[in-house]
């Protein structure tokens, strides 16, 4: 299956804002595709809607220390991949929902950045691969999709942010969403897999304890790559494009 084109010029892309539940969700879902986009120049923002307080493995940890530590996991990833701006929102990791205060949030990262393009989580279920439709993601895609359109463009929408911040409306022109069930554009990202890898193991209390981790991200990679048919043994991240006119 061919990838669609995109719909916006790769110079006319500036600023790109990338939203997620969780630490540790862009570095699987398009950590790659960001070390490309920052390699030309992009100014990537990541905005993480909790602070992955939920998770961890090692019983050893106190649960006060998990918010902290993920934090500080996410800001390591990030570096990896050429990202210095990342941005919690500090919601509770399980718990999310796509509130009204959720996608003014949003908002408000998206009318400080002003990015052209988006990439958000996949508000749908996908039922091949079903950790990849964890409540706080499909919740956190509803919301960024919401504050996409029509929240963050209508400056009649959290007049706050206008009144209170000074925030002017903005469009974001293209979203691309991770783990949709229907993704039609894949990035090759083979030549910077171990930084995307890198950024991964940077999750120390969420992978560190899953033997064979590379090769399986490795084999997820080619399986994407030879669904949207790209050459055998190269590695790919899928997404599904959106134009937002």
């Amino acid at each position: 299956m061919p990838s669609v084109p995109v719909t916006i010029p790769e110079d006319e892309v500036e600023r790109a804002l990338v939203i997620a539940a969780h630490p540790d969700d862009i570095d699987f879902g398009a950590a790659g595709t960001v070390a490309l986009w920052t390699d030309r120049g992009v100014q990537v923002t990541y905005c993480i809607c909790t602070d992955g307080d939920a998770g961890g493995f090692d019983p050893a940890v106190p649960r006060r220390e998990i918010p902290g530590i993920r934090r500080a996991e996410q800001v390591a990833a990030a570096r990896e991949v050429g990202v210095t701006d990342v941005r919690f929102l500090g919601y509770k990791d399980g718990r999310l929902e796509p509130t009204f205060d959720l996608r003014r949030d949003i908002s408000r990262v998206i009318r400080q950045v002003r990015p052209q393009r988006a990439i958000v989580p996949s508000p749908e279920y996908r039922w091949d691969r079903l950790p990849a439709s964890h409540p706080d993601h499909r919740a956190a895609g509803e919301a960024a999709v919401n504050s996409i359109y029509p929240d963050a463009r209508n400056p009649f929408t959290h007049v706050e942010l206008l009144r209170d911040e000074g925030l002017e409306a903005w469009t974001v022109r293209e979203m691309w969403i991770m783990a949709h069930p229907s993704p039609d554009h894949a990035v090759d990202v083979t030549d910077v897999v171990e930084r995307k890898l890198a950024a991964l193991r940077s999750h120390v209390s969420q992978v560190a304890h899953i033997d064979g981790f590379d090769d399986f991200v490795r084999g997820f990679l080619r399986g994407d790559a030879s669904v949207h048919g790209l050459p055998q043994g190269r590695m790919a991240e899928a997404f599904k494009v959106v134009a937002c006119p």
